[in-house]
């Protein structure tokens, strides 16, 4: 059993600024031995422990799909040491990867489903991973309609442009784009909050459609009442409880809803199984 306390060494590969005020930046890793790279056989929506030597460590979503071979991303918010620290890394730098952690989205038992997915902020990256690969020739086969409702705070915000780009001109996902506001006169796609959007843009619910979130605690919280209204059940509403996530594998004990420890039982779940926990802890 591998050591969860252990890292895998890395090398930054690629650097790329990943939003217009430079708070988000998208870094590839090599693996520097090829055998951990198979030993980190990851799934969407997991999430891993970038570990810098005397900096710190700190849990960030898996933003590469795991059908995307040789590399490993994630796209960082810089908000404290660690990410002070990588942020000013550069490429050649080495450092480790801890992981994978936590569970996934149970994209497997949604096989011949509709699939709605919505994020926003820079929670889209583990979106990120689940839309590539479901998108995959082999994947996207097995799976029914895809709608994705992605938002941001203004469009120098938008993580990925050059992918939804071409998300957008295929016919076998329907993207929408919204932004919280903007002055762009060039800007032809929604402008309002997820919430909002998903109310107009996410189909009606029936049985083979299942929704998957992730985003910050606000649009969550305004956008469960929006599904709820389009007639979706709690068992076919995924989130995911990123933001909540601490150690990695359940030993802190800072990461706890009542019973659950998210870095250890999620932090995927179904709204039923939210709706059995605490309210004020979620």
């Amino acid at each position: 059993m591998q050591n969860p306390y252990k890292a895998y060494p890395v090398r930054i590969d690629d650097i790329q600024v990943a939003t217009a005020d430079k708070t988000l930046r998208t870094f590839k890793f090599v693996f520097l031995n090829p055998e951990d790279e198979e030993k980190f056989a990851y799934k969407v929506g997991q999430f891993a422990e970038l570990s810098i030597p005397g900096q710190g460590e700190i849990p960030i979503g898996i933003a590469s799909s795991p059908s995307e071979k040789g590399f490993v991303m994630f796209t960082v918010f810089r908000t404290g040491k660690v990410t002070d620290h990588l942020h000013n890394m550069k490429v050649g730098d080495i450092m480790g990867i801890r992981g994978p952690l936590g569970n996934w989205y149970p994209i497997e038992d949604l096989e011949g489903k509709n699939i709605v997915i919505i994020g926003a902020g820079f929670a889209f990256t583990t979106l990120r991973s689940t839309i590539k690969y479901l998108l995959e020739p082999e994947n996207r086969k097995r799976f029914g309609r895809l709608d994705v409702i992605y938002g941001a705070r203004n469009p120098g915000m938008i993580l990925y442009k050059d992918e939804l780009v071409e998300w957008e001109k295929r016919d076998d996902i329907n993207l929408n784009l919204t932004v919280d506001g903007t002055d762009d006169p060039d800007w032809k796609y929604h402008t309002g909050f997820v919430p909002t959007i998903t109310e107009t843009q996410a189909p009606q619910a029936d049985d083979d459609t299942y929704a998957i979130l992730c985003g910050p605690p606000m649009m969550l919280k305004f956008t469960k009442p929006v599904l709820d209204k389009l007639g979706y059940k709690a068992d076919h509403i995924i989130m995911s409880l990123e933001n909540r996530m601490k150690c990695g594998i359940g030993m802190c004990g800072r990461c706890n809803i009542g019973k659950e420890l998210v870095c250890k039982d999620g932090p995927v779940f179904t709204l039923d199984k939210l709706n059995e926990m605490p309210e004020e802890d979620q």
